[in-house]
């Protein structure tokens, strides 16, 4: 009896800890709520940089950039964030900059940069190929 009380309970635990995680997860498996890693659940707004720190001296690679501003979306308004984040030299945020974000519509200080819009390429069809002989 004993032994079974005790699989009740680390069944109860188990339960505990994994039914929470399975229900943020969403319609598209990810951490963020539907459908990809970072932001694949979230919401697209508009960052208005309002401070950020010193572009470094260094032309190459990545850098870690201290940037406050606000979010404007569909949900929320002047929403002010502030995060800490690598950004590669060439592409350094500048005051006054709009660009676009993607946030999580529960948390809006979660957000990070939105991925660029790639150019719908229309899908050319293939060859089709005749089907191989068969052979009776």
């Amino acid at each position: 009896m004993l032994e079974f009380l005790a699989i009740v309970v680390i069944l109860g635990v188990l339960a505990m800890i994994i039914v929470p995680r399975l229900r943020n997860r969403g319609p598209g498996g990810a951490a963020g709520g539907g459908g990809g890693g970072r932001g694949g659940g979230g919401v697209h707004g508009t960052l208005l940089v309002t401070g950020l720190s010193p572009r470094p001296n260094e032309d190459v690679g990545e850098h870690f950039v201290t940037i406050t501003g606000v979010i404007n979306g569909p949900t929320v308004n002047e929403h002010v964030v502030y995060q800490r984040m690598a950004v590669d030299v060439n592409n350094w945020p500048t005051m006054g900059q709009l660009i676009p974000v993607v946030y999580s519509p529960k948390n809006p200080d979660k957000w990070n940069f939105a991925p660029p819009e790639q150019p719908e390429q229309p899908q050319q069809p293939g060859p089709i190929e005749p089907p191989p002989p068969s052979s009776y």
